[in-house]
């Protein structure tokens, strides 16, 4: 009975026991698990994802995010990819339940002999625990927290397949260099995918989780390089990778070239800094920086290319007829090695052909200079030193600036620069023996190009500098400047959607405005000065008689102009005052080309855009600029039916026929009048140039039947460029350039002529019917309803009585062939 009754005891007592340790395990897990977090919400997962901008084409051109990452599903992340980071991470993961009991034995045991030593504690952590950690808790290095990562692993490893954990994994850990996820870490590091990479590339991304900064590739080249290894080593030892794979991988370099967070395409930075610009007015900071989202662009790459070259040289040309202006800086004493005194010198980003060198000898007939090396990634220069020289007949430009005048003629090189001058550069085409360059300056005028597709808004190339990386304001959107005369052609078009023709008369001659108040009377004059006499709407825009276009501005009234510039979208709110007509008031560059877009495309309004569609991070449409229905283009497939038709339903903001006329009379400026510099182009060119005040601003915008352009060229602080420095002077040569070659394929088909207009011969001055064998005689486009007059009334010009005086064409051909002496 004893025995019995002993054994009762320890029965009961290990009962007890039991229930109290089991009610202590309960207690234990009630407090570790009552404040966990929801691993549920894995489910929902929706990371910050990078937002990808590509032109056209294509070509990727930025992209935006503060963490860079792509995300990858488990099915589209390469094999190699997965073993690479197991074998560094868990090699065990596809075995155990979300913790690994051996590996935490191994890390007690660890830490319990580095008691006292001050070194960190070794952890144990699965992937699981990894994603536990990054997704659901914080960083704290404690027993408490990795109790809690432990109960959330074994949760996880039950609601979630081993895939889908791995996945979350790959593409939330951070890798260094603003590095999210596997695919973001190859572009960022590689500028590859992930299916490109190699053993050894793969393996170095693997090493990075340890601490990415531990093993900077370039701060830290030699224990990156035995951290990669070591990953290598464990691939080939489970099985993963042959020895001699794993031997070839140990033997490459690192091989990283850290991707550029700038532009990706040449020539593209203003462009993309205004759809970044874009993107957050239309949605905001945080889904262009986290949402993932795919923007394919209107950006056409050739185009742009071509007309950044075309603005460049543009400005080149008129700062380098101004004279020098001087260094960049000067080198007081030159060092040991001159390459040093370069290394805080930094070259354009955008400007790659031109180079940063350093004066190191100047005598009779050259300058030889010192080239600045390239930096390489771990921030210091390379070895390698180059050197070049000047020549004197490629410094005759650098006449010392005074003011606007330049100073005596260039005879030697020493009266340019100086041993110690840190200069800008390009290499020059020579056939010497040693490199010839040309010495270079920063314009300090500048302007922009915009080119449109005026039947769809799309901009296919935009400039707004001479560098971004010099200065990032944009001035074909941000600068607004006064377009002068490139205004003139919604003054003519409004009159002749109103009555007028292209053969209506107006008095070329002095006119006084009353101002109100205290102001002076206005008198405004031509370009040049003189007055014409009686003149046709033709030869007034040809010519650009700005006293003309005031006298049809007033005969019209200028609210009927201050609504046609409201519809084309110049101004919003334009004050009805006559010098408005001069184009005084302020506009952009994008703007006009648009307005001169409407033009082209025979009156329907256009909204200018940079983004044809943006895609969320599923590739759902969430934006697409083309409007247009189409009811009939979704089909299952083929079945003999007709094309389908796209309605388009846009504003007509001005007749067609009117459209036609006011672009045959801008042919005529670019055939007779004020660009003839733009017939080079050889092609139907219609546009109309512009000046302000003291040659301030020069403009000219034009198109052919598919492309409009819209050129301008000024101080950033509006000051005069110097007599001559005209729209047809300095603007209408750099359209020129960029047109001769983004149409240099193009067959050069002639505007479409409306049905309904006659084209019928003319005297072009008189404006009056032709007679048979009569010289200066064009083809004038005429709406229905409408002749030429045998007499006419000349706008701005009455008799005795008060009204408009009335010209026979005998007296009048009389007029027309004088200078303009009656006023």
């Amino acid at each position: 009975m004893g025995v019995l009754r002993l054994l009762g005891f320890f029965f009961t007592l290990g009962t007890v026991l039991a229930i109290v340790g089991a009610g202590a395990v309960g207690i234990f897990f009630y407090q570790y698990t009552k404040d966990l977090p929801d691993y549920e919400v894995l489910r929902n997962y929706e990371p910050p994802v990078t937002t990808r901008v590509h032109a056209d084409d294509g070509q990727l051109i930025a992209e935006y995010a503060r963490e860079r990452r792509l995300y990858l599903p488990a099915q589209a992340i390469p094999q190699r990819i997965k073993q690479a980071f197991l074998s560094a991470e868990d090699k065990n993961f596809y075995n155990h339940t979300g913790i690994d009991l051996t590996g935490i034995a191994r890390a007690v045991v660890t830490n319990f002999r580095n008691l006292g030593t001050g070194r960190r504690l070794v952890g144990a952590s699965t992937i699981t625990q990894q994603v536990a950690k990054n997704f659901l808790l914080t960083n704290e290095r404690s027993y408490e927290r990795k109790i809690k990562e432990a109960i959330l692993s074994m949760r996880i490893e039950q609601a979630f397949n081993k895939e889908q954990i791995l996945e979350l994994y790959l593409n939330e850990i951070f890798l260094g260099a603003g590095s999210y996820g596997v695919a973001g870490a190859a572009l960022n590091y590689y500028d590859k995918s992930v299916h490109e990479l190699t053993v050894a590339e793969a393996a170095y991304l693997a090493a990075l989780p340890k601490g990415p900064s531990n093993y900077h590739p370039f701060r830290q080249t030699e224990r990156a390089i035995e951290r990669r290894n070591w990953v290598i080593d464990r691939m080939l030892e489970n099985g993963y990778v042959s020895t001699e794979e794993a031997e070839v991988a140990k033997a490459s370099p690192l091989g990283v070239s850290l991707r550029s967070r700038g532009a990706h395409l040449f020539a593209s930075e203003y462009f993309a800094e205004e759809v970044r610009r874009t993107l957050i007015g239309m949605y905001d900071e945080t889904r262009l920086y986290e949402g993932g989202l795919s923007v394919r662009t209107t950006l056409d790459p050739n185009l742009q290319v071509m007309a950044r070259k075309a603005l460049i040289d543009g400005l080149v040309d008129f700062d380098r007829k101004r004279g020098w202006r001087g260094p960049i800086k000067t080198v007081a004493s030159l060092g040991s090695d001159w390459a040093q005194d370069l290394k805080d010198a930094e070259p354009l980003s955008d400007v790659p052909e031109w180079l940063v060198a350093l004066v190191l000898k100047v005598d009779d007939n050259q300058a030889t200079i010192g080239l600045r090396p390239d930096v390489l990634a771990s921030g210091k220069l390379s070895d390698q030193r180059q050197l070049g020289v000047i020549g004197l007949a490629d410094l005759k430009w650098a006449k010392w600036a005074s003011g606007d005048r330049k100073g005596r003629a260039v005879r030697r090189p020493s009266d340019v620069l100086s041993v110690g001058d840190v200069i800008y550069v390009s290499l020059k085409d020579s056939a010497e023996e040693t490199t010839q360059y040309v010495l270079q300056q920063i314009p300090s005028v500048s302007g922009a190009m915009v080119a449109m597709d005026p039947y769809t808004g799309r901009v296919k190339a935009m400039v707004g500098g001479f560098s971004f990386d010099q200065s990032e304001f944009n001035r074909a959107t941000q600068a607004y400047r006064q377009p002068g005369s490139s205004f003139k052609p919604f003054v003519y078009a409004a009159a002749l959607d109103n009555g007028y023709t292209p053969s209506s008369v107006v008095m070329d001659a002095p006119i006084e405005i009353e101002q109100g108040g205290n102001n002076e009377l206005w008198r405004p004059q031509n370009y040049g000065g003189k007055f014409y006499g009686p003149s046709t709407l033709r030869l007034g825009i040809e010519r650009s008689r700005n006293v003309m276009t005031v006298r049809l501005a007033q005969d019209m009234g200028m609210p009927l102009v201050a609504e046609y510039a409201r519809r084309f979208g110049i101004y919003d709110n334009m004050q009805p005052v006559l010098s408005m007509s001069l184009g005084a008031g302020e506009t952009t560059v994008l703007r006009m080309t648009t307005a001169y877009s409407i033009l082209a495309n025979g009156g329907r309004k256009v909204k200018p855009t940079l983004i044809d569609r943006i895609q969320d991070r599923y590739g759902r449409t969430i934006f697409r600029h083309d409007e247009r229905a189409c009811d009939a283009c979704s089909t299952d497939g083929w079945a003999q039916q007709t094309e389908p038709a796209i309605v388009d339903d846009r504003e007509q903001i001005l007749d067609p026929m009117t459209a036609y006329q006011i672009t045959s009379m801008m042919e005529g400026v670019v055939l007779r009048g004020t660009a003839v510099v733009v017939k080079d182009v050889g092609k139907p060119i219609a546009g109309k140039t512009g000046t302000t005040n003291d040659e301030k601003d020069a403009w000219f915008v034009g198109f052919s039947p598919n492309l409009a352009v819209g050129v301008f060229v000024g101080y950033d602080q509006p000051r005069a460029m110097g007599r001559g420095s005209t729209g047809g002077g300095l603007a209408a040569p750099i359209f020129t350039k960029f047109m001769k070659t983004a149409l240099s394929n193009d067959p050069g088909v002639p505007f479409a002529v409306p049905q309904g207009i006659s084209l019928i011969p003319i005297n072009r001055r008189t404006g009056l019917k032709a007679s048979p064998g009569e010289g200066e005689v064009i083809m004038e486009a005429f709406k229905p309803g409408t002749t030429p007059p045998d007499s006419y009334s000349v706008i701005g010009f009455t008799d005795e009585m008060g009204k408009p005086l009335v010209v026979d064409p005998e007296s009048d051909r009389a007029l027309g062939s004088g200078t303009g002496g009656l006023y």
